[in-house]
């Protein structure tokens, strides 16, 4: 894995100049995609760089990208996400990063998610080998209570239009305090113990297979809202494992 891992950490370097080049450029191009989400010309160019980087470098490797898709069929698959956090990155906020994952067999072995505008922070992780921010090993908190927790959220009209925004006020307002937030650097703060729990709604496949790897190597637990140790289920939840079950309740409405 230490290998693979370098390889990580290179495409990450290749993307982080590509983005912050772009960055709070008066000449970016930002256009819709079909989904009504936008995408920029650095979300184009930083997956197409890494795209270039695979097929030199693991050519029997294939890989899936948010803009791209699906190339290749192999055992090995990198999961790409360029710009995880579009919408913050177009307006000139700082919460952005490229997330890149990869999976062997099924499984998913390595994560890694940098964000070259919140001081050039990094975070990795490999399956067995722990989790890690900026060279220093991270661990989730042991805060027990949902009384003690921060509870970090993506926005609310998500949650308004699954039907389930009285769910997640109900969460916030047992809670010792709360942030909308959103994006990967959400799930980061629960790997470091910063907060317990981060959940949302609306994601992908690329938006959350290396944040789950990080999670679960920090000692913490990721599922979808259902439950399903899945990142492709459509939501996310991650906490330091302590609140995992508590947290599913109320958002099932089990519990108030």
């Amino acid at each position: 894995m230490e290998t693979d891992l370098a390889f990580a950490h290179e495409l990450a370097d290749i993307a982080d100049s590509i983005s912050m080049k772009h960055y709070r450029s008066a000449g970016l191009v930002v256009q819709t995609k079909p989904d009504m989400t936008p995408v920029s010309e650095a979300d184009r160019s930083v997956e197409r760089a890494l795209r270039k980087k695979i097929a030199a470098e693991r050519p029997g490797d294939s890989v899936v990208g948010e803009e791209f898709g699906d190339e290749g069929a192999a055992p090995r698959r990198w999961i790409l996400d360029p710009i995880d956090g579009t919408k913050s990155y177009v307006r000139g906020l700082p919460v952005f990063g490229t997330l890149i994952a990869l999976e062997r067999d099924g499984d998913l072995v390595l994560g890694l998610a940098s964000a070259p505008a919140l001081g050039g922070r990094r975070w990795w992780a490999t399956r067995g080998g722990g989790a890690f921010a900026d060279g220093r090993p991270i661990r989730v908190s042991a805060v027990s209570r949902l009384e003690d927790a921060h509870v970090l959220y993506a926005g609310m009209r998500t949650w308004k239009e699954a039907g389930i925004r009285d769910r997640l006020l109900s969460l916030i307002d047992r809670a010792w305090r709360s942030r909308g937030l959103g994006d990967f650097w959400m799930h980061m703060l629960v790997a470091e113990g910063a907060a317990e729990i981060a959940l949302e709604m609306e994601v992908n496949l690329w938006d959350l297979a290396s944040v789950k790897v990080v999670i679960e190597e920090a000692g913490g637990r990721f599922t979808d809202l259902d439950g399903r140790p899945t990142p492709s289920g459509g939501s996310s939840l991650s906490t330091n494992g302590l609140l995992h079950d508590v947290v599913l309740s109320i958002m099932s409405g089990e519990t108030g």
